[in-house]
């Protein structure tokens, strides 16, 4: 159990970081609408895009799994901080699907990144 558990957040982090992709690189209008509100569109837009595909592919590989984490936190973290201080909760009333897929991706993001803890390699101790 405890071998697939961190394969499973891996997933689920790769799937939510992809899937959302589309919306980014084909310019629908309500991701459109979310980077014109923060002033990050069209080239933020593209740009987080290409990080969260980075960021998914990193979180496949297990010995980068750590980084595809790390990387994870901090697109996800300032998407949630957009959210508290420019957007709001709820976007064009989706009913606040968009800010909890963040915070829930935000948390496994974080726990994938502590199981993998032993892969950073400027933490690891040497002899």
């Amino acid at each position: 159990m405890k071998k697939y558990i961190p394969f499973a957040l891996r997933i689920v982090v790769a799937i939510i970081l992809i899937q959302t992709l589309r919306f980014k690189f084909s310019g629908h209008p309500d991701s459109v609408y979310i980077f014109t509100k923060v002033g990050l569109e069209p080239y933020g837009r593209i740009g987080i895009g290409v990080l969260e595909l980075v960021s998914g592919i990193l979180l496949l590989v297990p010995k980068t799994a750590w980084a595809g984490a790390l990387l994870t936190l901090g697109i996800i973290g300032g998407a949630i901080v957009m959210h508290l201080s420019i957007l709001g909760i709820e976007i064009h009333n989706d009913g606040g699907i968009l800010f909890i897929t963040a915070v829930i991706t935000f948390i496994l993001s974080a726990t994938t990144l502590y199981l993998y803890r032993q892969d950073i390699p400027f933490l690891k101790k040497k002899n």
